[in-house]
């Protein structure tokens, strides 16, 4: 079965259908999904979709965008979902650069990317890192926190063949969405060839990010085959060995979901 490690099911983008979407997912070969907060209303919108889905399991963290949101009430509650018993792992944290350039933005990210790592380490929950266009803050980032202590992915990974390695190297998996089957994502796509599928996982970050032939639509994990079959054809294995090593590799980076 498919495990889609990175979904955003309480967007607006899926308010009319929603429930049917998500019951639909196990008879379409989608076996476990991991809903990823984003905002601080996320946090409670994830823990009602994982308290009513099996299958869903949920990630708690505030992205980048939001850090200004972040105080220490939040950042009490973000502990407090950390140990729900289907929260397992700490994300989407990190940073982005393309929307804020200024340095305070940036410092004020870099403080909260900070505390959200260290909260992954003293949770025991492995991290779900955003980084665009922060290449070297967020390297340098996980070097000094010692991320591969940790455990963690850098979600929808679109750096360099080279950046890849250093993340490797750590230990660290690259979560592979639908940007993979873009024809102009040559770096993505070297890099995804030299990696070895153990540290790959499948992610979709729906609602967006939809690949081809979909690109430009909704997303969802239903178009986790083609991301799959194109990781399949860079690496020269079957779509359904990619499908069955990915799974293994998520089941144990999230060691808190059981088989």
């Amino acid at each position: 079965m498919i495990f889609e490690t990175h979904a955003h099911y309480d967007d607006e983008a899926f308010d009319e259908d929603r429930e049917e979407l998500l019951s639909s997912l196990p008879e379409k070969g989608i076996g476990t999904v991991i809903n990823v907060c984003a905002d601080v209303k996320s946090l409670d919108a994830v823990r009602e979709l994982i308290d009513k889905y099996p299958y869903v399991y949920g990630a708690a963290g505030i992205h980048p965008d939001h850090a200004g949101d972040l105080n220490e009430e939040i950042f009490e509650k973000l502990r407090q979902l950390c140990r729900h018993p289907k929260v397992v792992a700490v994300g989407e944290i990190g940073l982005d650069y393309y929307w804020h350039r200024d340095p305070e933005s940036h410092a004020l990210q870099m403080e909260w990317f900070q505390r959200q790592m260290e909260l992954a380490r003293e949770e025991g929950l492995p991290f779900i890192i955003h980084s665009r266009e922060a290449a070297a803050d967020t390297l340098e980032a996980v070097k000094r926190l010692r991320g591969g202590e940790i455990g963690g992915v850098i979600h929808c990974f679109s750096y360099s063949r080279e950046l890849a390695e250093e993340y490797l190297k750590m230990g660290l998996y690259l979560g592979i969405g639908g940007v993979v089957t873009f024809k102009n994502a040559r770096r993505l796509k070297e890099a995804v060839a030299e990696a070895p599928l153990e540290q790959l996982l499948l992610e979709t970050d729906s609602p967006y990010l939809a690949p081809e032939p979909n690109r430009g639509k909704r997303n969802s994990s239903l178009n986790l085959p083609y991301v799959a079959e194109e990781i399949a054809r860079l690496k020269g294995v079957t779509p359904e060995e990619v499908i069955a090593v990915t799974e293994e590799n998520a089941r144990r980076l999230f060691r808190k979901i059981r088989a």
